[in-house]
């Protein structure tokens, strides 16, 4: 450890984010980027800004992205929040709204962002157990608590809960905020969006990264009454005026546009998803049920770790956690229809040799 670092970071543990390796003809399956390329329409708008204004700062509101956004999710703008990816819009959710003296609740198998955040903001959290079958209980989080964050559907299981629940739950903890990160909503769980103007205690975070297919621009945005998201702003704005450029802006705007765009490569990947987890139970796996853009699953004959290596042995990556209830599961990202049959063909060898 370096005499120079303050006591803070020697006591981090960073978050480790998924692999991103340069193999000759790789089938990456490890870090739920979508398989399909974004909407023409981000391209063209995201060029039509590559001119003289880059000597500019971008707008520091963002206002144009909050309209859009706003007007997506039937809101105003003083109801949305935007940042550098989901990632960056949590963490200042954490410093600004979850650093109370009773502990954060998020689940025992959940994002592993969530302790990191916790580490370097010094919050105080308490982890709830899923159920046996990795299903997230309501009522398990009646217990005294600063705040709750749940991502829905969660990672890395896929296990989602209805919005009748997360009612429910912003209903029993009126004087807590509960964050609900819905980085994975669009594959067929149902948002807490609408939800936002009943209860002021509720926060839901998106990422365009996913389903938009524009995890290389880093955009995220929060929506929340108007409240929250001034709290938001106020982190914000003493840590970083200008947290989206000119291109990111842009290419947002055209990807919320172009509807169209955005459901197809969306139902492509539920339709492939389907058939991924048909191939995978007749292989004997077993499968969480999902409605993300990745899979959890697990074989009750070969041991996780040497699936992972066999894998990759085949230029397939997958990702493997190492932790307690999940050392034995794989998390399989739904790639493009080819890349789903090369995975079941490379299990289907491996588990057949």
């Amino acid at each position: 450890m370096s005499q120079y670092w303050s006591e803070i970071v020697r006591e981090l543990t960073p978050y480790v984010p998924g692999e991103q390796p340069r193999l000759a003809n790789l089938v990456k399956l490890n870090t739920n980027e979508n398989p399909y390329p974004p909407s023409p329409r981000v391209i063209a708008a995201i060029r039509a800004e590559a001119d003289a204004r880059l000597r500019l700062y971008p707008d520091p509101n963002a206002d144009a992205l909050k309209q859009a956004i706003a007007t997506r999710c039937g809101l105003t703008p003083r109801e949305v929040f935007v940042g550098n990816g989901s990632d960056e819009v949590l963490a200042h959710a954490f410093m600004a709204l979850l650093k109370h003296e009773q502990p954060l609740l998020f689940p025992d198998i959940t994002y592993s962002f969530y302790p990191v955040y916790c580490g370097l903001y010094g919050i105080d959290y308490l982890t709830v157990p899923l159920a046996a079958d990795f299903t997230l209980q309501i009522d398990d989080y009646d217990l005294p608590n600063g705040g709750i964050i749940l991502p829905n559907p969660n990672a890395p299981t896929g296990a989602a809960v209805p919005a009748a629940e997360i009612a429910r739950l912003a209903a029993k903890h009126r004087d807590s905020v509960v964050v609900i990160d819905e980085a994975y909503v669009d594959f067929g769980a149902e948002s807490a969006v609408p939800l936002v103007s009943r209860y002021p205690n509720l926060l839901v975070v998106h990422t365009l990264s996913k389903s938009r297919s524009l995890a290389g621009l880093r955009v995220g945005y929060a929506v929340g009454q108007a409240d929250l998201i001034e709290a938001l702003e106020r982190v914000k704005n003493s840590f970083n005026s200008y947290p989206l450029d000119r291109l990111a802006q842009a290419g947002a705007i055209a990807a919320l546009e172009d509807e169209a765009h955005f459901d197809a490569t969306r139902e492509r990947i539920v339709d492939s998803r389907e058939r991924l987890v048909a191939g995978l139970r007749a292989l004997g796996f077993e499968v969480v049920p999902s409605l993300a853009n990745f899979v959890f699953a697990r074989h009750p004959g070969r041991d996780a770790a040497e699936l992972a290596a066999a894998l990759r042995a085949k230029s397939i990556i997958v990702r493997h956690f190492k932790l307690p209830r999940i050392d034995q599961h794989l998390r399989i990202t739904v790639g493009a229809e080819e890349e789903c049959r090369a995975l079941l063909g490379a299990l289907a060898a491996i588990l057949h040799a």
